[in-house]
């Protein structure tokens, strides 16, 4: 009992015993080979299918990855550097004759040698440093070198103009009531003074643009300026900018004094005039008046309502600057070429990774780039401009990094929106390079796939910086006059990508399937362009689709399905009608493959919410492929059974591995099974019509090799020799776990056959023939199952019985439990190797099997003892209980309703039968009959009775009214029926004889219209059993009358029985219809019981029964 713990299956139908271990089947004509049918040779060389089914395998791995959307975490697989695009050194500035050269070296030099103004953190200031790093640049030797510096030096030096920029300023003092001020800025340059400054270290004198102390006299100013005044804040924001003359690069300094604003005087007026002076002491007077007028102290007396606050001042010397040469539209043009040398140089020393290079210069380069924009006087949008313009030629001849490159587009943005415009110029030359850079970026676009690889994730990224530039040069058009492109630059792009498409497409088609080649020839290389195109439409949708469209709003993914898929369908159709005419076993094969990526293709674009597959050039594709998928479908057929048959001459019927309770035979064919289904759901053939034939025939081919396989099986175990006295047969087991595999397989496989008309997993919604289909497959491999089982348990049959035995001839001297202890020790034993060696529906399905067994050997033992004692009876009931436990398990084996039902009630019935007492059986024997009163319906006709008791007269009334339906027992198809009425038990009613109605000729519904009375008790009537029985008999002249159905109705319940009946003679009741039916086991069991007693009472009731024994030996 404590293996079936461990237990865990579901009710199984009921196994029948079969004596035989092979299916008995019809002989056919002039052969008595068992042999299975061998399979007709296909496309494909006869064999044992594996060649075959490796390619349906690489076929259905080719479609896991079409299943759904791609995502692009599947399609990015590489991280390696990306492909190297195409650079043509003529795309970049043109280059320099050596008088250019020399000028542009001078120049340089020249920016060096007259340098002002301090460095920034990151800028060299030692002019050796940049000297030698020039020389570098340009590569000229020591002489050169030192006799341009001479040049240099001998040239005028340069006049230097400080270019300021006030921008805002932060928390300032609140000088009005309502807590913010009116500020504004005044600045200037301070000249150095003539005398030195006072040495005086005990305070600072502090100058400001008012009026001196008593200790000290006003300064003049060389130039004064003054900013807006900003309204009533703390952070006010200029952004002003002005022009100062230096005289002194390394004395002068720069002012700036913050005040708040009191009064109504025009600023920028008195500055104006303040600037009109001619020299330092008449600017200093006008000074004074500005002072004294309009920047007076807050220390006023009353009388000066409109008074400037002092907010406090700044002392900038001029060499933290950096100071401008004006040298007019020149300076554009150098810093151009300068530009271009240097990014070239710094480039260069990148080599080994110049495509990821981000323009970061050293320190000597770009101090000198710093150096010569400030002296040429050159604003932040030129300088963006000219990076742009230099960095996006040198790009199309040695590639940088796009990063870089959208980082200038957007550094020139920024600028962009600050400055006014360029002068006509230099816009003219910017459109040029946003003309080149398109045209260059447009080469690449078109081709796309060459240049940026879906699959590599360094090159996408490429790719997405690329469009983004493109991008940004859309966003400059309105801001050009001259338009840099003659069309939307969108509508260039979308041209291009249809180029390259087309282009590709060639390309390919040149390659794999050139169209020079015979049909046949062409057809596994268009197989494989289908196959490509497919896997770059995934990547069109799942990579390159959301760039596009994110960046630039092209619907690149829909231009490029639209144009391939139309491209595509083309050349499938005109092939399919060159080789439809002469069609072969593998144009077929190599046809169905293509037609599977079609179809995937056509699907691709229908998974995509919003498209319709009906607009497609490869709708209707299907139509001319039908005759090469029938003929694939037949080579299928074929190497299936070539696959099993070779799957199964190598099985050792041995278990695959220690999980798996199968061999290996049954996982090849599971997976034959699953790889067809597979097929089926990936073909998805769209017209119903054609879909059904089609699915019509691979379901019954499938069922087919399901029995070709068990067929199999059973002749390759039958072959090999069993073990000497083995009980559990270990090549049996795994058959019958094999079996098992295939009808879950197959049977799973057959409703993955759905077609379009019956799409869904369940049952219910399957197309009729491919229902019909699984249910007669399901029966057959449930007969097989069942017929394993059977011989599997046949062998355990006679150790059964002699366990059975052994309880049966067991003394009344010893317990119950020591009587069965043997036979559970076996089935203990014997079920721990099951359930080893068995899965868990085959172990369920063992178990009702020895149950059966079980059932029938105690039934067997009982009708083989009469005469013992009620003790004898006793013991099998203890052992029915402890098997019904042992089977049940706690729950964990088969269910309590399986158990008590079959033989299990007769056996039960039989026992308590043998406890009662002979009249106590008589009286089972009719309220059996009683009980079968609903069992049946219309099967053996219908009866029409009336019955009720006479009180005054003590007799039972029993009318007989009609019959209907009755069975035709007679050759004419009518019988010539009468009835027998009889009450019962008859030791009840001794004095009692049954009466019969007339024979009513020829008829199936005959009317009878009889009243009998039988003088009976009410007493008699109302006692345990008491019932009238009525035999439906067709009368026959020549021989026997046959029976044609009974039916039995209980006294107790009749009127004037069960209570008083009013009126005295008056007749009372309701006509009754009985249900005809034929005797059940159970009655069958109380009439054996009483034949097997030896008693008077018991042998007269058998013998007036004696008349009815064959027909209650029929069973319906």
């Amino acid at each position: 009992m404590s293996t079936l713990l461990e237990i865990k299956s579901s009710v199984l139908r009921q196994v029948q015993v079969c004596p035989s271990f092979r299916r008995k089947t019809e002989p056919e004509p002039e052969s008595t080979s068992a042999d299975p049918p061998e399979p007709e040779m296909g496309a494909w060389k006869p064999g044992d299918g594996m060649e075959f089914f490796a390619h349906m395998r690489l076929i259905l791995k080719k479609e896991e990855g079409r299943q759904g959307l791609p995502c692009p975490e599947v399609l990015l697989r590489s991280g390696s550097p990306a492909p190297a695009e195409p650079v043509d050194p003529n795309r970049g500035l043109r280059a320099l004759t050596q008088e250019e050269v020399e000028m542009l070296y001078e120049e340089a030099l020249y920016t060096v040698l007259h340098r002002a103004g301090t460095m920034g953190p990151d800028q060299v200031d030692d002019e050796e440093i940049l000297l030698g790093y020039l020389q570098q640049v340009f590569g000229t030797s020591p002489e050169e070198h030192t006799e341009a510096i001479k040049h240099v030096k001998k040239a005028k030096a340069p006049t230097y103009t400080l270019k300021v920029s006030v921008m805002r300023a932060k928390n300032l003092l609140a000088k009005d009531p309502n807590g913010f001020s009116d500020p504004y800025c005044m600045l200037g340059i301070l000249p150095a003074s003539g005398t030195p400054r006072e040495q005086s270290r005990q305070k600072e004198q502090r100058f400001t643009f008012r009026k001196g102390s008593k200790h000290s006299s006003p300064l003049p100013a060389k130039c004064i300026r003054v900013t807006e005044v900003k309204s009533s804040t703390l952070n006010p924001v200029w952004k002003e900018h002005f022009l100062f003359e230096i005289e002194d690069v390394n004395t002068d300094q720069l002012h700036l004094d913050i005040w708040d604003h009191d009064d109504d005087v025009s600023l920028a007026e008195a500055c104006r005039k303040l600037n009109e002076v001619i020299g330092l002491k008449g600017m200093s007077r006008y000074f004074k008046q500005i002072v004294k007028s309009a920047r007076a102290n807050g220390t006023a007396g009353p009388t000066d309502d409109h008074t400037d606050d002092f907010l406090g001042c700044l002392n900038i010397p001029v060499r933290r600057d950096t100071v401008m040469s004006q040298r007019g539209r020149s300076g554009f043009l150098s810093y151009l070429l300068l530009l271009s040398r240097i990014l070239q140089f710094e480039h260069q020393a990148e080599e080994s990774n110049s495509s990821s290079w981000h323009g970061e210069f050293s320190g000597p380069g770009s101090t000198i780039l710093c150096l010569h924009g400030a002296q040429s006087n050159l604003s932040p949008l030129q300088l963006a401009v000219l990076h742009w313009q230099v960095s996006s030629r040198h790009h199309q001849t040695c590639t940088l990094d796009y990063g870089y490159l959208l980082g200038l587009l957007e550094d020139m943005q920024a600028h962009w929106e600050e400055a006014a415009s360029l002068p006509q110029e230099q816009e003219e030359s910017l459109a040029d390079s946003f003309s080149a850079f398109s045209e260059y970026g447009l080469q690449l676009l078109c081709q796309l796939r060459d240049y940026f690889p879906a699959t590599n994730s360094t090159a996408v990224y490429h790719l997405e910086l690329l469009l983004k530039c493109l991008d940004k040069l859309q966003l400059f058009q309105p801001s050009f006059e001259i338009c840099p492109f003659e069309t939307e630059l969108n509508m260039d792009i979308a041209a291009a990508l249809k180029r390259g498409n087309r282009e590709w497409y060639n390309r390919l088609l040149n390659t794999k399937s050139p169209r020079e080649q015979s049909g046949p020839q062409r057809l596994p290389g268009l197989v494989e362009l289908a196959d490509i195109i497919y896997e770059d439409l995934q990547a069109c949708y799942g990579i390159y689709a959301s760039l596009f469209h994110g960046i630039l709003k092209v619907d690149f993914f829909t231009l490029t399905f639209r144009q391939l898929e139309r491209l595509l369908a083309e050349e499938a159709w005109v092939l399919t009608e060159e080789l439809n005419p002469k069609m072969t076993l593998q144009v077929a094969s190599g046809l169905f493959e293509l037609y599977l990526t079609l179809a995937d293709t056509q699907r691709f674009w229908s998974c995509i919410p919003g498209r319709d597959g009906r607009s497609l050039a490869l709708a209707g594709i299907h139509t001319p492929f039908l005759p090469a998928v029938k003929i694939w479908l037949q080579v299928l057929r074929d190497q299936v059974k070539w696959r099993l048959q070779g799957a199964v001459d190598v099985d050792t019927m041995e278990p695959v591995d220690a999980s798996s309770k199968h061999s290996s035979s049954a996982a090849t064919a599971s997976l034959c099974f699953s790889h067809i289904q597979e097929l089926w759901v990936r073909l998805a053939w769209p017209d119903p019509a054609q879909a059904q034939g089609l699915g019509t025939q691979l379901s019954q081919d499938m069922c087919g090799a399901a029995l070709f396989y068990t067929e199999l099986l059973r002749k390759k175990v039958d072959t090999q020799p069993g073990a000497v006295g083995e009980a559990v047969s270990e090549p049996l087991c795994v058959v019958l776990n094999n079996v098992e595999l295939v009808r879950r397989a197959s049977g799973q496989a057959l409703r993955g056959l759905a077609w379009p008309e019956g799409v869904g997993g369940v049952e219910a919604t399957l197309p009729r023939p491919l229902l019909s289909c699984t249910h007669a497959l399901e029966e057959d491999l449930q007969h097989e199952a069942h017929t394993v089982t059977a011989h599997l348990t046949s062998k355990m049959v006679a150790d059964i019985r002699k366990y059975v035995q052994h309880i049966s001839l067991s003394p009344d001297s010893i317990q119950n439990d020591e009587a069965v202890a043997p036979l559970m020790k076996y089935l203990d034993e014997k079920l721990a190797l099951l359930n080893a060696s068995l899965v868990k529906e085959n172990l369920g399905r063992v178990l009702e099997a020895l149950w059966e067994l079980l059932l029938q050997a105690i039934l067997q033992a009982l009708g083989g003892n009469s005469d013992v004692s009620a003790d004898f009876y006793g013991r099998f009931h203890f052992t029915l209980e402890a098997l019904v436990s042992f089977f049940h398990a706690e729950g964990q084996g088969l269910p309590l309703e399986s158990l008590k039902d079959g033989s299990y009630k007769r056996l039960e019935e039989e026992l308590r039968l043998h406890k009662c007492s002979t009249r106590e059986c008589i009286e089972h024997f009719y309220l059996d009959k009683l009980k079968q009163r609903s069992l049946e319906q219309n099967q053996f006709g219908r009866l029409s009775v009336r019955c009720y008791y006479e009180a005054a007269e003590q007799r039972l009334a029993v009318e007989v009214l009609h019959a209907a339906d009755l069975l035709p027992l007679d050759t004419n198809g009518l019988s010539d029926p009468f009835v027998i009425v009889e009450l019962g038990p008859p030791h009840l009613f001794p004095l009692v004889r049954s009466q019969r109605t007339q024979v009513k000729a020829r008829t199936l519904h005959p009317i009878y219209d009889e009243l009998f009375h039988f003088s009976v008790s009410a007493e008699a009537c109302r006692r345990r059993g008491a019932c009238v029985l009525f035999t439906v008999m067709d009368h026959d002249w020549l021989s026997t009358n046959d029976f044609a159905g009974e039916a039995a109705l209980g006294l107790s319940g009749v009127s004037g029985i069960s209570r008083s009946q009013m009126g005295g003679g008056m007749r009372a009741g309701q006509p009754i219809t009985l249900h005809l039916r034929q005797p059940r086991a159970q009655v069958r069991s109380a009439l054996r019981m009483l034949e097997g007693r030896t008693n008077k009472e018991a042998q007269e009731f058998v013998k007036k029964l004696k008349e009815l024994e064959k027909c209650m030996e029929a069973d319906p």
